[in-house]
């Protein structure tokens, strides 16, 4: 049976990761209570027909009011005023995090909205789809994916029993746990997801141009490789506004070589050097399969999944 490992988890935002995360420690039964704070009306009508929650509230203040867990998953741009406007509702010796994609600008935005004794340990799991909404979580989201903490440097005595009580919700929601510096965190993910979203968006802009051009051959032919693409471009457009704003400076220096290695196989191409192309293409291909071995593709959604609380 599993532990109870806090009383009262409270998750501000209700989209695809906090759903999930609700959904999950509901089933993994990790949690005592959980309040969910959700500020479209639109999207608090449809939590409270799922009922996966056991308050359901427009009012962030009124969600963390005694929780002991306190998350985050809102768009990056408000993370900051919201943390600002809970700071002073927070419990004593409660923990607060996030599952933001960019960690430095948020470590800080949080430790500064955070009463001394609350918990600062921002966190990332790195999974997800492209679908958006109340109905978009599915508790199985967070099954064998990595999720990132960046435990910040503290001086309470009570921190690292904080962090490791994380560590044991996360893992109870099936995700395997590292710890990572923010910076460092900011810089692997500009590369390993920022980046790629930033390329999808531009080729699905580029193909819309020609769209226009070839008279809708381009999304009659679509072949796999573009329905890729498609698929990481239909992603939240606010939410990866935000991140790219936030996370700008290592998006840009991994942009920046991007840009590059880009240049050399125009080259390639240019002066016929068919080695050069191919020699790329079989490193690349050893690292799609490095991909798949490590069990990190893409999670999706499960259709089946359930419509309201998993005893």
């Amino acid at each position: 049976m599993a532990r109870v490992l806090y009383s009262r988890l409270a998750v501000i935002g209700c989209g695809l990761i906090g759903g999930s995360v609700v959904r999950a420690a509901r089933a993994a039964g990790v949690v005592d209570e959980i309040a969910v704070a959700e500020i479209n009306p639109a999207y608090r009508d449809r939590l409270a027909e799922l009922d996966i929650a056991d308050l359901l509230t427009g009012d962030a203040r009124e969600a963390v009011s005694g929780a002991d867990l306190v998350m985050l998953a809102t768009f990056p741009s408000a993370l900051e005023d919201v943390a600002r406007e809970i700071g002073p509702h927070l419990k004593p010796g409660a923990t607060i995090t996030d599952v933001g994609s960019v960690k430095g600008p948020v470590g800080e935005a949080l430790s500064a909205a955070a009463p001394p004794g609350v918990h600062v340990i921002p966190g990332h799991p790195i999974a997800g789809t492209e679908l958006s909404g109340p109905d978009a979580g599915f508790a199985a989201l967070f099954r064998d994916r990595w999720t990132i903490l960046c435990p910040r440097p503290s001086a309470d005595p009570g921190y690292g029993e904080a962090v490791s009580r994380l560590t044991a919700f996360w893992e109870a929601l099936g995700a395997r746990v590292e710890a990572m510096d923010e910076k460092h965190h900011d810089q692997v993910l500009a590369v390993t997801s920022h980046l790629p979203h930033l390329i999808a968006y531009t080729i699905v802009g580029t193909a819309a141009h020609l769209e226009e051009v070839s008279q809708g051959e381009v999304m009659k032919y679509s072949a796999g490789g573009f329905r890729d693409f498609t698929r990481i471009a239909a992603s939240d457009p606010t939410m990866w506004r935000d991140v790219f704003l936030l996370n700008k400076d290592a998006v840009l220096e991994i942009l920046g070589q991007f840009t590059e290695d880009l240049q050399g196989m125009s080259k390639a191409i240019r002066w016929g050097d068919g080695q050069a192309l191919e020699d790329l293409f079989t490193r690349t291909r050893e690292i799609r399969r490095g991909v798949i071995a490590a069990g990190q593709e893409s999670a999706e959604p499960n259709f089946g999944r359930d419509k309201g609380r998993t005893s």
